[in-house]
């Protein structure tokens, strides 16, 4: 019977380890979550409501106490009005499981079919504007432009950005796998020491990673050159490699591991 005590023993060690880990990963894939939706302010504003609810409480501010109990189902409802897009995708990423997905946002064959469409581009010498969202939401951009919530694939971007489509000139927005919108506008760069050889699709690309997080990959139509946008600096004239890797980099993806190659490699 001493190895069931050893269980058991073990038993009353394990769990509160298993507990812990467990608590602290859905903490970090929810913070994760709320970031990417942009609904930390909520969160933040009912941090502060809560903040000074328990002030009020331990200095017996009677009034103050009184006028936030009358107040807090209000500002609740409010800030469930005012962040409502965004509790609504929380809710369909968690009902998708994406919370408990432990590899990155977008999977590599997917950044590869951009990678070739842009690299099909450039040889054609057709411009193009690719928006990866990473932490910070693009919602007003893609309301600029057509939603499509299609796939990411590189028939479709070539498709997209042809001369004669309505929605080559402008941007698509990719997030998650997915091209959520094409054909929308971007702010413009105010920087006035940007070389006069960029045009507006330079430009806007570096407006918009001065404004957010994302990561903007330019194709030039007059030279076909490719260049990155990204933390208020443009990246030009890039190689094809040098475009996989900081964009793999940059997005959090990494290339698959072919098993065979490697039992060959060490045979």
């Amino acid at each position: 019977m001493n190895w069931l005590n050893d269980i058991w023993a073990l038993r009353t060690i394990v769990l509160p380890a298993l507990d812990v880990l467990i608590l602290a990963f859905l903490i970090y894939k929810g913070y994760q979550l709320l970031v990417q939706t942009r609904a930390v302010p909520l969160i933040k504003g009912a941090v502060f409501v809560l903040l000074t609810y328990g002030v009020a409480f331990v200095l017996n501010l009677n009034t103050l106490r009184t006028l936030l109990d009358l107040v807090a189902p209000s500002l609740v409802i409010a800030l469930a009005v005012i962040f409502q897009p965004e509790l609504r995708k929380i809710f369909t990423r968690i009902g998708q499981g994406r919370i408990l997905r432990l590899s990155g946002r977008s999977e590599y064959e997917e950044l590869d079919a951009a990678i070739t469409a842009a690299e099909v581009l450039a040889y054609r010498r057709r411009g193009a504007l690719m928006v990866f969202v990473r932490n910070v939401g693009q919602k007003t951009i893609v309301e600029t432009g057509t939603r499509l919530d299609a796939q990411v694939s590189s028939v479709l971007l070539l498709t997209i950005f042809s001369h004669d489509t309505a929605l080559h000139d402008g941007a698509v927005v990719i997030e998650e796998g997915k091209i959520v919108a094409a054909g929308c506008f971007l702010p413009l760069s105010d920087q006035q020491d940007i070389r006069r050889s960029f045009g507006t699709r330079h430009r806007a690309a570096l407006g918009l990673a001065e404004e957010s997080d994302a990561v903007v990959l330019v194709v030039s139509e007059e030279t076909g050159a490719l260049s990155l946008a990204y933390d208020a600096n443009l990246f030009y004239n890039l190689s094809i490699e040098e475009v996989r890797q900081q964009l793999s980099e940059l997005l959090d993806v990494e290339e698959p591991v072919d098993l065979e190659e490697d039992v060959v490699g060490i045979g």
